[in-house]
């Protein structure tokens, strides 16, 4: 039977894993806006996003739409794998932290 660091040391190796497989990415959300809004008439895509805390925004061809939804979805993936994978690191601490201080009894 596996030790409770065992399985967290695994699922960090399986969050490693689908890190290496998301491929390429970017940050931002994207949205559709008007160019006469009060019409809702001739749409467009604009992507905004922050970096080194400073606010962007792009226009996005249309050709280019599934791309960037692609890489933005990739992103927010990464982000997620990201915060478990440190949520997992700090109970692999505290696991290590309490099989030193059992040994340390003993």
């Amino acid at each position: 039977m596996s030790t409770p660091l065992a399985r967290t040391e695994n699922q960090i190796e399986h969050i490693k894993a689908k890190l290496q497989a998301l491929g390429p990415m970017r940050p931002g959300s994207i949205t559709r806006q008007y160019r006469l809004p009060k019409e809702k008439k001739r749409p467009f895509y604009q992507i905004s996003y922050t970096h080194h805390r400073r606010g962007h925004s792009e226009y996005v061809r249309p050709e280019h739409l599934i791309t960037l939804r692609r890489q933005t979805a990739a992103f927010k993936r990464f982000k997620q794998l990201i915060a478990r994978w440190i949520d997992l690191s700090l109970k692999a601490s505290r696991l290590r932290m309490r099989q030193g201080a059992l040994s340390t009894l003993r």
